[in-house]
């Protein structure tokens, strides 16, 4: 099982560690003690960074201070695999990023629901935005 102390938990989904524990304390997060520390299991976090992804919109400021190479670290949503290929959902604080790559290095990688990744992004692409 993965678990995710407080602070890693408020950092992948974007929110601060008060936030979080007021998530925890108002029943939105099932939490438990672990070695005396608090932790959140690691698929009750995917699930609840889904549903903030699907209810907000990202900070339109945050974007022009992201650069082309960027390191985002997130929690695995979705891995959804065939023969070859597998595509890998994140949700990295308010973003969703999606990455599709074989299902060796997938399975490489241990991605799952609830384990934590970062996103690497360097594009050579034209993005295309919707204002």
């Amino acid at each position: 099982m993965n678990t995710y102390r407080v602070a890693e938990a408020a950092e992948v989904l974007g929110v601060s560690d008060d936030t979080l524990r007021r998530w925890v304390e108002a029943g939105r997060l099932r939490a438990s003690v672990l070695d005396g520390r608090t932790v959140v299991d690691g698929s009750d976090l995917a699930v609840l960074a889904e549903s903030l992804a699907d209810s907000r919109d990202p900070d339109p400021g945050r974007a022009a201070t992201v650069s082309a190479r960027n390191r985002l670290t997130g929690i695995v949503t979705r891995v959804k695999k065939d023969t070859v290929m597998a595509q890998v959902d994140l949700i990295c604080g308010p973003y969703r990023i999606v990455s599709l790559m074989s299902c060796e290095a997938a399975d490489a990688l241990g991605l799952a629901p609830g384990v934590r990744a970062v996103a690497s992004v360097k594009s050579t692409n034209v993005v295309v935005e919707r204002p």
